[in-house]
């Protein structure tokens, strides 16, 4: 349902301090925050925007930095970024994040992206693999950026 609705890439933006009007709002965020694809956003309420995105590498790009500062006539209002979630309710924080996990001394082997979500899996949702390990060049390490709900359970070691 959620993927019919073109949600599955929908990202919050929060406003606390005033914010410019929802017109200039639809121009001014897919520049500032550097989105490469389709952009649609309207006024979720008092001071939300839903913003929803057409690629995983720009709900990646907005979920992945802490704050935003959108700028319009010399005034710079911050903008948070919350994932989108069908119980979405202004009056709770929600504990959804993106997060960076490494494994160490992996075996090269599993240096493919197929196996390294696979692995990122029992920590939250990969998002993607930087760009070291994508290319193989940092064989001590692998990296993977994951979506983590940070109140859930997170094991200290996945054995491969």
């Amino acid at each position: 349902m959620i993927i019919n609705k073109d949600l599955q890439f929908a990202v919050i933006g929060k406003f606390s301090y005033g914010w410019p009007k929802i017109q200039e709002l639809r121009k001014l965020i897919p520049k500032q925050c550097e989105l490469k694809g389709d952009v649609n956003i309207g006024l979720l309420s008092n001071r939300y925007v839903l913003i929803r995105t057409t690629l995983l590498e720009d709900y990646v790009t907005l979920l992945s930095k802490l704050q935003f500062y959108i700028t319009q006539n010399y005034w710079s209002y911050p903008m948070r970024t919350l994932k989108w979630d069908p119980m979405f309710d202004p009056e709770e924080e929600t504990s959804i994040a993106i997060a960076w996990i490494s494994f160490p001394v992996l075996p090269p082997n599993f240096f493919g992206k197929e196996a390294i979500f696979l692995l990122a899996s029992a920590v939250g949702k990969p998002l993607q693999v930087d760009m070291a390990t994508q290319h193989k060049t940092r064989p001590s390490c692998a990296r993977v950026k994951v979506e983590v709900d940070l109140m859930g359970d997170f094991p200290i070691r996945i054995n491969v």
